[in-house]
């Protein structure tokens, strides 16, 4: 795994390549699916997930067709952070993102190829493939909230 050192000046270093990176140099990272971490060059503090964070505000920002947090979806979002029982999202959002990326590139498979299906019988898969993931996901057990569910017989 590659290792990003973030130093006190909010540079950020590439320890593989001996280089400073931007912002923009760790996002074309996550798009060709290169694992990183980013570590605090004095404590060795994970800082992963704020840079992942701030490279999704940096995009949010440059380009406002391609706008994926609309106000509604982040109030909501900050919402969730405040219920005495957060629901568990992070697992819908990575399941369902990995689904859409997924399908994403089946239909774009689909369409490079002489299409072999109908465009109907081609949808209709699609749409059974999104009620299996879903009804797959829906029913299976969170397992941080049996971890910390009380006892009811007590």
């Amino acid at each position: 795994m590659r290792v990003i050192r973030k130093y006190a000046n909010r540079r950020l270093y590439d320890t593989q390549q001996s280089r400073y990176v931007t912002l923009e140099d760790l996002r074309r990272l996550i798009i060709e699916e290169e694992p990183f971490r980013v570590e605090d060059a004095k404590s060795g503090e994970d800082l992963t997930r704020t840079i992942l964070l701030s490279i999704i505000i940096e995009q949010e920002q440059a380009d406002s067709d391609a706008e994926v947090f609309s106000n509604d979806l982040l109030a909501q979002l900050i919402r969730v952070y405040d219920m005495s029982s957060p629901l568990p999202l992070a697992r819908y959002l990575e399941q369902g993102t990995q689904l859409m990326l997924e399908q994403q590139k089946r239909m774009q498979s689909q369409w490079q190829q002489a299409i072999r299906h109908s465009p109907m019988e081609f949808m209709r898969e699609l749409a059974e493939e999104n009620m299996r993931f879903w009804q797959k996901t829906l029913n299976q057990p969170n397992q941080t909230d049996e971890d910390d569910t009380p006892d009811k017989s007590s």
